[in-house]
């Protein structure tokens, strides 16, 4: 992967990172649940926890070309 790439795919899965947590935070927020549980879901959320992982994965792969 080139810099471009590295540089597209931590935008798009950024991106896509905030979208979901806005989600859980806008259908919490409608369910009136708790502010601590809905931090509890978003901490433990699979998908979230594989987001983060992938994003650090791209910034270790990008350090080194810098």
């Amino acid at each position: 992967m080139d810099q471009q790439d590295l540089k597209l795919s931590k935008k798009l899965l950024s991106s896509y990172k905030k979208r979901l947590e806005k989600e859980i935070l806008d259908r919490s927020m409608k369910l009136r649940m708790p502010q601590n549980k809905f931090e509890e879901i978003i901490n433990n959320n699979n998908e979230l926890i594989n987001l983060k992982k992938a994003l650090k994965h791209l910034e270790t792969q990008s350090e080194p070309n810098k």
